[in-house]
């Protein structure tokens, strides 16, 4: 999609840090963090939300939690625990519509989250 600033960022033509990709995700560090921690991790095709995955996209939900369990060893949280978040809608508090996990770490995450 033109207009999506992830998409941009996956085909390089707005910059970021990558911290991590592979052939099916990329994943960079959030520009407002949350956390100490927190890197984005998203498909490289366009899908908006969780929403929309059907049964095939299984793969690539499997790839976006591999790819968070990796970053939480990159990123030197994995010992001390982290979240994941996927955000879905308006409601859900999903502000980009580019479906997208959030790694969080670093400090005490405190329940209930919102």
């Amino acid at each position: 999609m033109s207009d999506c600033i992830f998409c941009h960022i996956v085909t390089r033509t707005i910059p970021a840090t990558l911290v991590y990709e592979d052939d099916l995700v990329i994943a960079f560090d959030d520009i407002n963090p949350q956390a100490p921690t927190h890197t984005l991790v998203i498909p490289r095709k366009h899908v908006t939300s969780i929403a929309e995955l059907e049964d095939l996209d299984v793969g690539l939900l499997g790839r976006l939690m591999l790819a968070g369990n990796k970053i939480s060893k990159l990123k030197g949280i994995a010992d001390s625990g982290y979240r994941f978040v996927i955000n879905t809608g308006a409601n859900g508090g999903q502000t980009v519509s580019h479906l997208h996990l959030h790694v969080l770490g670093g400090r005490h995450m405190a329940w209930p989250p919102g």
